[in-house]
C-alpha cells in the first residue's frame, strides 16, 4: 500500500522554481531516501510535505487523503513528523521535557509514559540524560533526542532531514542502525540524506534530486551497482 504519494508537486520561491514536477511514491513500512547534493531541493521537499512551504502545483496525497493545502499542525495531525536538519532541540530545556513537546498532538498526548518507554528502548543512554539540559549534549546525543521527539509524535510517517550531518562514523553507525529498527517496528521512513552509501544499504527505494528534479529512481541495492551513482556519489 502507497502511504505517501506526490505527484507533478513544484515549489517555488519567488520566481525561482525550487521543486519541479516531482512524482515519488512512498510504502507503507519502507523506508525511502532522497538523495542528491548540496542545493538539489532535498530540504525544500520535506518542508512541502510537512506544509512548511506551500506548493505551487501538483497533489500530495497521504493514506489516501489530500494533503497539499493544509497547514502544517494539520499535517502534524494526519501522522507526517518531521526530524528538522540541525535538530532544532531547547537547548536551555531538559532532555525530557524535550522528548514530552514531541507528544503535544492528539493521537499522542495521553500516551507519553509508553513512548517514552519506546524512546529509551531505542536509545538507553536518553534515559539517563533525562534531566540534563539538551544543550550541554554531545551532538551524536542531541540527534537522539531529535529523532526520539519525533516518535514521541506517534508518526505513521517519520520524515528526517540530514539525521547523520555533523557526527562521527560510530554514531552515524548507530543513526542508520536505529532508523532501521524504526522500520522493523512497523513506522514508515522518509529518509534526506548526503550519506549515500548508508542511505542506499538499508532503503528500499531510492529516488536521486538534482537541480530539483528526480533524475533516477531505484532499489537501493540495486543503485549500489549503477555506474552513475557510484561515480557521482560514491566516488567510485
Amino acid at each position: 500500500m502507497q502511504l505517501l504519494d506526490l505527484n507533478n508537486v513544484t515549489t517555488k520561491y519567488g520566481d525561482m522554481t525550487a521543486i519541479r514536477d516531482v512524482s515519488l511514491s512512498v510504502a507503507e513500512g519502507h523506508i525511502i531516501s532522497i538523495v542528491g547534493s548540496n542545493g538539489a531541493g532535498k530540504t525544500t521537499l520535506l518542508n512541502t510535505i510537512s506544509g512548511v512551504l506551500p506548493s505551487a502545483g501538483g497533489t500530495i496525497t497521504f493514506a489516501g487523503k489530500e494533503i497539499g493545502h493544509l497547514p502544517p499542525h494539520k499535517i502534524v495531525e494526519e501522522g507526517i513528523i518531521q526530524v528538522p536538519e540541525g535538530r532544532l532541540l531547547f537547548p536551555d530545556m531538559t532532555v525530557l521535557e524535550n522528548l514530552e513537546l514531541g507528544a503535544f498532538n492528539r493521537r499522542s498526548r495521553k500516551e507519553i509514559p509508553a513512548l517514552l518507554k519506546a524512546v529509551y528502548n531505542y536509545f538507553p543512554k536518553l534515559e539517563d540524560r533525562a534531566d540534563q539540559l539538551a544543550g550541554t549534549l554531545s551532538g551524536g546525543e542531541q540527534q537522539m533526542v531529535a529523532i526520539g521527539r519525533g516518535l514521541m509524535a506517534r508518526p505513521k510517517l517519520l520524515m528526517m532531514d540530514e539525521p547523520s550531518l555533523g557526527l562521527s562514523p560510530l554514531v552515524v553507525k548507530t543513526v542508520f542502525e536505529t532508523i532501521s529498527k524504526i522500520k522493523s517496528d512497523g513506522i514508515t521512513v522518509l529518509l534526506v540524506e548526503q550519506n549515500v552509501l548508508q542511505s542506499l544499504m538499508i532503503s528500499d527505494d531510492v529516488y536521486v534530486l538534482e537541480n530539483g528534479s528526480i533524475i533516477l529512481n531505484g532499489q537501493g541495492r540495486e543503485l549500489l551497482n549503477d555506474p552513475r551513482v557510484r561515480e557521482a556519489y560514491l566516488g567510485i
